[in-house]
Protein backbone atom coordinates (compact mmCIF):
# COMPACT_ATOMS: atom_id res chain seq x y z
CA UNK A 1 0.00 0.00 0.00
CA UNK A 2 1.14 3.32 -0.85
CA UNK A 3 0.92 6.05 1.28
CA UNK A 4 1.68 9.66 0.49
CA UNK A 5 2.64 12.56 3.07
CA UNK A 6 2.59 16.10 2.94
CA UNK A 7 6.19 17.59 3.97
CA UNK A 8 7.11 21.18 5.02
CA UNK A 9 9.92 22.50 6.34
CA UNK A 10 13.98 22.54 4.99
CA UNK A 11 14.98 19.36 7.24
CA UNK A 12 11.96 17.36 5.31
CA UNK A 13 12.68 18.89 1.90
CA UNK A 14 16.65 18.01 2.27
CA UNK A 15 15.25 14.58 2.30
CA UNK A 16 12.96 15.15 -0.77
CA UNK A 17 16.10 16.44 -2.78
CA UNK A 18 17.92 13.24 -1.65
CA UNK A 19 15.32 10.31 -2.38
CA UNK A 20 16.36 11.69 -6.39
CA UNK A 21 20.05 11.42 -6.18
CA UNK A 22 19.43 7.96 -3.97
CA UNK A 23 16.85 7.00 -6.74
CA UNK A 24 20.24 7.42 -9.44
CA UNK A 25 22.64 6.19 -7.75
CA UNK A 26 25.01 5.31 -10.55
CA UNK A 27 23.54 6.26 -13.20
CA UNK A 28 26.13 7.65 -15.14
CA UNK A 29 24.11 10.77 -16.57
CA UNK A 30 22.27 11.99 -13.78
CA UNK A 31 23.66 15.11 -11.97
CA UNK A 32 22.94 15.52 -8.82
CA UNK A 33 22.22 19.06 -7.57
CA UNK A 34 23.68 20.77 -4.69
CA UNK A 35 21.44 20.13 -1.68
CA UNK A 36 20.90 23.24 0.32
CA UNK A 37 21.12 25.55 -3.13
CA UNK A 38 17.73 22.57 -4.46
CA UNK A 39 16.23 23.62 -1.05
CA UNK A 40 16.43 27.50 -1.36
CA UNK A 41 14.37 26.90 -4.66
CA UNK A 42 11.57 25.75 -2.61
CA UNK A 43 12.23 27.73 0.52
CA UNK A 44 9.22 30.69 0.86
CA UNK A 45 11.44 32.48 3.17
CA UNK A 46 14.67 32.53 0.67
CA UNK A 47 12.89 32.55 -3.48
CA UNK A 48 11.40 35.74 -4.04
CA UNK A 49 8.88 33.62 -6.96
CA UNK A 50 7.06 33.27 -3.83
CA UNK A 51 5.73 36.86 -3.84
CA UNK A 52 3.06 35.15 -6.72
CA UNK A 53 3.36 31.74 -6.43
CA UNK A 54 2.68 28.95 -3.98
CA UNK A 55 3.39 25.11 -3.48
CA UNK A 56 2.97 21.91 -2.03
CA UNK A 57 5.44 19.27 -1.64
CA UNK A 58 4.57 15.13 -0.91
CA UNK A 59 6.81 11.97 -0.64
CA UNK A 60 5.08 8.65 -1.35
CA UNK A 61 5.96 5.75 0.99
CA UNK A 62 5.94 2.00 1.16
CA UNK A 63 6.40 -0.27 4.22
CA UNK A 64 7.97 3.21 5.77
CA UNK A 65 10.44 3.61 2.61
CA UNK A 66 10.33 6.62 0.77
CA UNK A 67 9.37 5.35 -3.58
CA UNK A 68 8.30 9.18 -4.69
CA UNK A 69 8.15 12.36 -4.70
CA UNK A 70 6.74 15.59 -6.09
CA UNK A 71 5.81 19.16 -6.04
CA UNK A 72 2.80 21.26 -7.01
CA UNK A 73 3.09 24.76 -7.77
CA UNK A 74 0.16 27.33 -8.80
CA UNK A 75 2.48 30.40 -10.49
CA UNK A 76 -0.45 33.08 -9.95
CA UNK A 77 1.46 35.86 -12.31
CA UNK A 78 1.08 32.97 -15.35
CA UNK A 79 -2.17 31.79 -14.99
CA UNK A 80 -3.16 35.80 -14.93
CA UNK A 81 -0.88 36.53 -18.10
CA UNK A 82 -1.96 33.46 -20.56
CA UNK A 83 -5.53 33.31 -18.92
CA UNK A 84 -5.07 29.67 -17.59
CA UNK A 85 -5.79 27.91 -14.05
CA UNK A 86 -3.05 25.77 -14.14
CA UNK A 87 -1.58 23.46 -11.45
CA UNK A 88 2.05 22.51 -12.04
CA UNK A 89 3.51 19.54 -10.88
CA UNK A 90 7.52 19.41 -10.86
CA UNK A 91 10.46 17.68 -8.92
CA UNK A 92 8.87 14.27 -9.63
CA UNK A 93 10.28 11.32 -9.32
CA UNK A 94 9.72 7.81 -8.49
CA UNK A 95 10.47 3.95 -8.88
CA UNK A 96 8.69 1.91 -11.94
CA UNK A 97 5.95 1.52 -10.06
CA UNK A 98 2.57 2.79 -11.58
CA UNK A 99 0.68 2.96 -8.23
CA UNK A 100 3.64 5.09 -7.01
CA UNK A 101 3.37 7.38 -9.85
CA UNK A 102 -0.48 7.97 -10.04
CA UNK A 103 -0.76 8.10 -6.15
CA UNK A 104 1.82 11.29 -6.26
CA UNK A 105 0.08 12.69 -9.62
CA UNK A 106 -3.38 12.31 -8.03
CA UNK A 107 -2.06 14.27 -4.69
CA UNK A 108 -1.40 17.57 -6.93
CA UNK A 109 -4.29 17.38 -9.14
CA UNK A 110 -6.15 16.88 -5.74
CA UNK A 111 -4.62 19.91 -4.37
CA UNK A 112 -5.39 21.84 -8.09
CA UNK A 113 -8.30 20.82 -7.38
CA UNK A 114 -9.08 22.50 -3.68
CA UNK A 115 -7.30 25.00 -5.35
CA UNK A 116 -9.82 25.57 -8.30
CA UNK A 117 -7.32 24.89 -10.89
CA UNK A 118 -8.60 23.70 -13.99
CA UNK A 119 -5.31 22.00 -15.68
CA UNK A 120 -2.74 20.48 -14.58
CA UNK A 121 0.56 20.46 -16.47
CA UNK A 122 4.62 19.63 -15.69
CA UNK A 123 6.76 18.53 -15.32
CA UNK A 124 7.75 22.55 -14.56
CA UNK A 125 9.02 24.63 -11.79
CA UNK A 126 7.70 28.07 -10.04
CA UNK A 127 9.03 30.01 -13.16
CA UNK A 128 11.02 29.60 -16.19
CA UNK A 129 14.37 29.89 -14.63
CA UNK A 130 13.41 26.42 -13.06
CA UNK A 131 13.93 23.12 -14.25
CA UNK A 132 11.38 22.24 -17.41
CA UNK A 133 10.18 19.36 -19.47
CA UNK A 134 10.30 15.30 -18.45
CA UNK A 135 13.21 13.28 -20.88
CA UNK A 136 11.78 11.92 -23.61
CA UNK A 137 14.89 11.34 -26.02
CA UNK A 138 19.11 11.04 -25.09
CA UNK A 139 18.42 9.04 -21.75
CA UNK A 140 22.49 7.96 -22.75
CA UNK A 141 23.93 11.69 -22.62
CA UNK A 142 25.13 13.41 -19.69
CA UNK A 143 22.39 15.70 -18.28
CA UNK A 144 23.62 19.60 -17.66
CA UNK A 145 23.43 21.25 -14.03
CA UNK A 146 20.50 23.28 -15.32
CA UNK A 147 18.20 20.62 -16.25
CA UNK A 148 15.64 17.28 -15.63
CA UNK A 149 17.45 13.60 -15.83
CA UNK A 150 14.68 10.77 -15.45
CA UNK A 151 14.48 7.57 -16.48
CA UNK A 152 13.03 6.62 -19.96
CA UNK A 153 9.82 4.67 -18.21
CA UNK A 154 8.73 8.43 -16.75
CA UNK A 155 6.69 8.93 -19.88
CA UNK A 156 4.82 5.49 -20.26
CA UNK A 157 3.75 6.34 -16.63
CA UNK A 158 2.68 10.27 -17.44
CA UNK A 159 0.99 8.58 -20.61
CA UNK A 160 -0.93 5.94 -18.38
CA UNK A 161 -2.31 8.66 -15.98
CA UNK A 162 -4.29 10.51 -18.83
CA UNK A 163 -1.23 12.97 -19.42
CA UNK A 164 -1.15 14.39 -23.20
CA UNK A 165 2.27 15.92 -24.74
CA UNK A 166 2.65 19.53 -24.44
CA UNK A 167 5.52 21.82 -25.22
CA UNK A 168 8.36 20.05 -26.36
CA UNK A 169 12.01 21.57 -26.02
CA UNK A 170 15.52 20.57 -27.79
CA UNK A 171 19.22 20.48 -26.84
CA UNK A 172 22.40 20.32 -29.01
CA UNK A 173 26.09 19.79 -28.26
CA UNK A 174 28.32 21.40 -30.66
CA UNK A 175 31.84 21.43 -32.10
CA UNK A 176 33.57 24.50 -31.06
CA UNK A 177 34.82 25.40 -34.42
CA UNK A 178 39.33 26.50 -34.37
CA UNK A 179 38.26 29.46 -36.09
CA UNK A 180 35.49 32.06 -35.94
CA UNK A 181 33.52 30.99 -39.25
CA UNK A 182 34.39 33.52 -42.17
CA UNK A 183 30.65 34.36 -42.53
CA UNK A 184 30.18 35.58 -38.56
CA UNK A 185 32.98 37.72 -39.22
CA UNK A 186 31.58 39.57 -41.75
CA UNK A 187 28.22 39.78 -40.65
CA UNK A 188 29.85 41.06 -37.32
CA UNK A 189 31.41 43.79 -39.00
CA UNK A 190 28.64 44.85 -40.36
CA UNK A 191 26.29 44.59 -37.59
CA UNK A 192 28.82 46.97 -36.12
CA UNK A 193 28.96 49.57 -38.87
CA UNK A 194 25.20 49.57 -39.52
CA UNK A 195 23.67 49.18 -36.00
CA UNK A 196 26.63 50.89 -33.84
CA UNK A 197 27.17 48.17 -32.13
CA UNK A 198 30.45 47.21 -29.68
CA UNK A 199 31.05 44.45 -27.50
CA UNK A 200 31.26 45.85 -23.64
CA UNK A 201 34.68 44.54 -22.17
CA UNK A 202 34.00 44.91 -18.44
CA UNK A 203 36.50 43.06 -15.99
CA UNK A 204 35.81 44.03 -12.83
CA UNK A 205 32.88 42.02 -11.56
CA UNK A 206 31.22 45.03 -9.16
CA UNK A 207 30.51 46.77 -11.79
CA UNK A 208 29.11 43.80 -14.09
CA UNK A 209 26.68 43.73 -10.86
CA UNK A 210 26.36 47.38 -10.93
CA UNK A 211 26.03 48.89 -14.30
CA UNK A 212 24.59 45.52 -15.79
CA UNK A 213 23.07 43.45 -13.66
CA UNK A 214 19.49 45.29 -13.68
CA UNK A 215 20.06 45.88 -17.91
CA UNK A 216 20.73 42.09 -18.28
CA UNK A 217 17.28 40.53 -16.79
CA UNK A 218 14.97 43.11 -17.90
CA UNK A 219 16.26 42.57 -21.59
CA UNK A 220 15.82 38.82 -20.54
CA UNK A 221 12.43 40.03 -19.70
CA UNK A 222 11.73 41.39 -23.27
CA UNK A 223 13.05 38.83 -25.09
CA UNK A 224 11.91 35.54 -23.45
CA UNK A 225 8.33 37.39 -22.93
CA UNK A 226 6.49 35.35 -25.41
CA UNK A 227 7.64 31.98 -24.54
CA UNK A 228 5.73 29.19 -23.11
CA UNK A 229 4.98 29.83 -19.57
CA UNK A 230 7.29 32.57 -19.20
CA UNK A 231 6.38 35.01 -16.97
CA UNK A 232 8.71 38.23 -16.73
CA UNK A 233 10.70 38.82 -13.51
CA UNK A 234 9.94 41.06 -11.05
CA UNK A 235 12.62 43.13 -9.92
CA UNK A 236 13.03 41.48 -6.59
CA UNK A 237 13.76 38.12 -8.65
CA UNK A 238 15.92 40.22 -10.57
CA UNK A 239 18.45 41.34 -7.63
CA UNK A 240 17.76 37.15 -6.80
CA UNK A 241 19.05 35.98 -9.73
CA UNK A 242 21.97 38.98 -9.59
CA UNK A 243 23.15 38.05 -6.25
CA UNK A 244 22.76 34.31 -7.03
CA UNK A 245 24.83 34.26 -10.38
CA UNK A 246 26.72 36.78 -11.55
CA UNK A 247 29.30 36.53 -8.69
CA UNK A 248 29.94 33.09 -9.13
CA UNK A 249 30.04 33.02 -13.35
CA UNK A 250 33.49 33.82 -14.98
CA UNK A 251 33.51 37.16 -16.65
CA UNK A 252 35.48 36.19 -19.60
CA UNK A 253 32.20 33.72 -20.38
CA UNK A 254 29.73 36.81 -20.28
CA UNK A 255 29.47 38.99 -23.81
CA UNK A 256 27.43 42.24 -23.75
CA UNK A 257 26.48 43.80 -26.58
CA UNK A 258 25.32 47.73 -26.07
CA UNK A 259 25.00 50.25 -28.99
CA UNK A 260 26.62 53.60 -29.00
CA UNK A 261 24.21 54.84 -26.64
CA UNK A 262 25.10 52.30 -23.81
CA UNK A 263 21.77 50.68 -23.97
CA UNK A 264 22.31 46.60 -23.73
CA UNK A 265 21.19 44.98 -26.45
CA UNK A 266 21.96 41.28 -26.23
CA UNK A 267 23.98 39.12 -23.68
CA UNK A 268 25.50 35.69 -23.32
CA UNK A 269 26.21 33.86 -20.07
CA UNK A 270 27.99 30.41 -20.85
CA UNK A 271 29.74 28.58 -17.88
CA UNK A 272 32.22 25.61 -18.06
CA UNK A 273 30.00 22.04 -17.52
CA UNK A 274 29.53 21.58 -14.07
CA UNK A 275 28.27 18.45 -14.89
CA UNK A 276 30.82 16.32 -13.77
CA UNK A 277 32.04 18.30 -10.78
CA UNK A 278 28.56 18.10 -9.25
CA UNK A 279 28.32 14.31 -9.63
CA UNK A 280 31.62 14.29 -7.40
CA UNK A 281 30.22 16.69 -5.03
CA UNK A 282 27.01 14.13 -4.68
CA UNK A 283 24.53 17.12 -3.52
CA UNK A 284 27.46 18.91 -0.94
CA UNK A 285 29.37 21.48 -1.44
CA UNK A 286 31.46 20.81 1.70
CA UNK A 287 33.84 19.70 2.82
CA UNK A 288 35.11 18.55 -0.91
CA UNK A 289 32.67 19.50 -3.51
CA UNK A 290 33.53 23.02 -3.93
CA UNK A 291 37.48 21.62 -4.86
CA UNK A 292 35.99 19.97 -7.78
CA UNK A 293 33.18 22.73 -8.97
CA UNK A 294 36.50 25.26 -9.29
CA UNK A 295 38.44 23.23 -10.89
CA UNK A 296 35.84 22.57 -13.37
CA UNK A 297 35.04 26.36 -13.05
CA UNK A 298 38.72 27.51 -13.24
CA UNK A 299 41.57 25.47 -14.48
CA UNK A 300 42.31 25.05 -18.01
CA UNK A 301 41.10 21.30 -18.34
CA UNK A 302 38.77 21.04 -15.58
CA UNK A 303 36.19 19.98 -18.83
CA UNK A 304 35.79 20.27 -22.04
CA UNK A 305 32.37 21.36 -22.49
CA UNK A 306 30.83 24.57 -21.79
CA UNK A 307 27.10 25.59 -21.09
CA UNK A 308 25.59 28.27 -22.98
CA UNK A 309 23.13 29.60 -19.95
CA UNK A 310 21.35 32.23 -21.19
CA UNK A 311 20.95 34.30 -24.62
CA UNK A 312 19.09 37.16 -25.10
CA UNK A 313 18.49 39.81 -28.04
CA UNK A 314 16.36 42.40 -27.77
CA UNK A 315 13.13 41.90 -30.00
CA UNK A 316 13.88 44.83 -32.32
CA UNK A 317 17.38 43.73 -33.02
CA UNK A 318 16.41 40.15 -33.77
CA UNK A 319 17.16 38.66 -37.03
CA UNK A 320 19.75 41.44 -37.89
CA UNK A 321 22.42 38.99 -36.81
CA UNK A 322 23.74 40.50 -33.30
CA UNK A 323 23.80 36.59 -32.85
CA UNK A 324 26.95 36.23 -35.18
CA UNK A 325 28.49 39.09 -33.45
CA UNK A 326 27.68 37.48 -29.92
CA UNK A 327 29.39 34.05 -31.33
CA UNK A 328 32.34 36.13 -32.58
CA UNK A 329 33.54 36.90 -29.18
CA UNK A 330 32.81 33.69 -27.85
CA UNK A 331 34.33 31.19 -29.70
CA UNK A 332 37.95 32.74 -29.61
CA UNK A 333 37.43 32.61 -25.51
CA UNK A 334 35.89 28.70 -25.68
CA UNK A 335 39.14 28.02 -27.69
CA UNK A 336 41.55 29.72 -25.41
CA UNK A 337 40.19 27.82 -21.98
CA UNK A 338 40.18 24.58 -23.94
CA UNK A 339 36.89 23.93 -24.57
CA UNK A 340 35.88 21.54 -27.47
CA UNK A 341 32.03 21.22 -26.83
CA UNK A 342 29.29 23.66 -26.30
CA UNK A 343 25.87 22.39 -24.80
CA UNK A 344 22.69 24.75 -25.27
CA UNK A 345 20.08 24.40 -22.54
CA UNK A 346 16.70 23.12 -23.51
CA UNK A 347 15.05 25.27 -26.62
CA UNK A 348 11.61 24.88 -27.44
CA UNK A 349 11.04 23.15 -30.94
CA UNK A 350 8.95 26.00 -32.61
CA UNK A 351 11.61 28.82 -31.65
CA UNK A 352 13.19 28.16 -35.19
CA UNK A 353 15.02 31.93 -34.68
CA UNK A 354 17.15 30.60 -31.78
CA UNK A 355 17.66 26.74 -33.28
CA UNK A 356 18.88 28.73 -36.78
CA UNK A 357 21.62 30.05 -34.73
CA UNK A 358 23.60 27.06 -34.58
CA UNK A 359 23.70 26.11 -38.19
CA UNK A 360 27.64 27.15 -38.73
CA UNK A 361 28.12 24.95 -35.85
CA UNK A 362 27.58 21.62 -36.73
CA UNK A 363 24.67 20.89 -34.33
CA UNK A 364 23.50 17.77 -33.17
CA UNK A 365 19.86 17.43 -31.60
CA UNK A 366 21.07 15.03 -28.50
CA UNK A 367 17.97 15.41 -25.90
CA UNK A 368 14.48 16.33 -26.11
CA UNK A 369 12.25 16.84 -23.72
CA UNK A 370 8.32 17.77 -23.21
CA UNK A 371 5.72 18.83 -20.85
CA UNK A 372 2.38 16.82 -19.82
CA UNK A 373 -0.96 18.43 -19.44
CA UNK A 374 -4.37 17.56 -18.64
CA UNK A 375 -7.72 18.49 -16.96
CA UNK A 376 -8.21 18.23 -13.46
CA UNK A 377 -12.02 17.48 -13.86
CA UNK A 378 -11.20 14.89 -16.31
Amino acid sequence: MIEVRRIEGRKALRRFVRFAIDLYRGNDCYVPPIIESEVDIMDTDVNPAFDFCESVYFMAYRDDRPVGRIAGFINSAANRKFNERQCRFGFVDFIDDEEVSRALLDAVREWGRSKAMEEMVGPLGLTDLDYEGCLIEGFDQLSTSMTIYNYPYYRRHFEAYGLKQDAVWNEYRMKVPEQVPEKHVRISQIVATRLGLHVVHETNRKRIVRDWGMKIFRLLNEAYAPLYGYTELTDRQIKYYIDLWLPQVRLDMIRLVADKDDNLVAFGISCPSLSRAQQKANGRMWPFGWIHMAKAMYLKGGTDTFDLLLVAVRPDMQGKGVNAFLFTELIPEANKNGYQWAESNPELSTNQKVQSQWSYFDPVCHKRRCTFKARIGD
